[in-house]
């Protein structure tokens, strides 16, 4: 499988292309705020050949979804989103003013992203898990062939998501990480939402916040 992962926006979001080398199809995880970047993404898409099958957010934080609309334009690509962060997506201008920044164009859902569905990628299937939290709809991509997790802003390296804007609950996000992402196996390659990567294992072992 290609995988593409680079910083994007003014909060530096990580977006991810996963894509399969056969079909050449592609899906973007948290495309960015929308303000920038959109000409390097397109770069990356033309150098592997590549045609965006899915747009993913992991959540309706405006830095990760804010690019969305740009891209499904661009692309024509379906937009997945779980409905449960639809009000944090529908106040895109809050979030825009409370980070000074521009409101990006918004776009319609296409299709419900909730725990337990699936997307293939050639043979590579991408199961989408339910990990409520940080918002009410966040969610990771998880790529098990590949032992690899976007967890969005759900677990960071030493850290977890921040739970003090709408929508976010300490407990619950400390729930939907040991329930769903610590069962994974150790060696599971987890890209955050910002900042490096990390394993399954080491944020087991070292993550402060995840300590009994």
């Amino acid at each position: 499988m290609i995988r593409e992962i680079f910083p994007v926006g003014m909060l530096q979001c990580n977006c991810s292309v996963f894509a399969d080398e056969t079909t050449r199809e592609a899906v973007v995880i948290d495309p960015g705020d929308g303000l920038d970047d959109m000409a390097r993404l397109h770069s990356i898409l033309q150098r592997h050949n590549l045609k965006v099958a899915a747009i993913v957010i992991t959540h309706a934080h405006i830095d990760h979804i804010g690019a969305a609309a740009r891209l499904k334009q661009s692309t024509g690509a379906p937009v997945y989103m779980n409905p449960a962060d639809q009000d944090l997506y529908s106040n895109l201008d809050w979030q825009a003013n409370w980070l000074g920044m521009k409101t990006p164009e918004t776009t319609e859902i296409d299709a419900p992203a909730r725990d337990g569905d699936t997307l293939s990628l050639g043979s590579t299937e991408l199961h989408l898990i339910h990990t409520p939290g940080h918002t009410q709809g966040s969610l990771c991509v998880y790529a098990k062939s590949e032992n690899l997790l976007a967890a969005g802003d759900t677990l960071f390296r030493d850290s977890i998501g921040r739970t003090d804007l709408p929508g976010g609950d300490p407990r619950q996000i400390l729930r939907s990480i040991h329930n769903r992402l610590l069962t994974l196996p150790d060696e599971t390659e987890v890209i955050c939402g910002h900042g490096p990567s990390t394993t399954i294992g080491r944020e087991r072992d070292r993550n402060p916040f995840l300590q009994s």
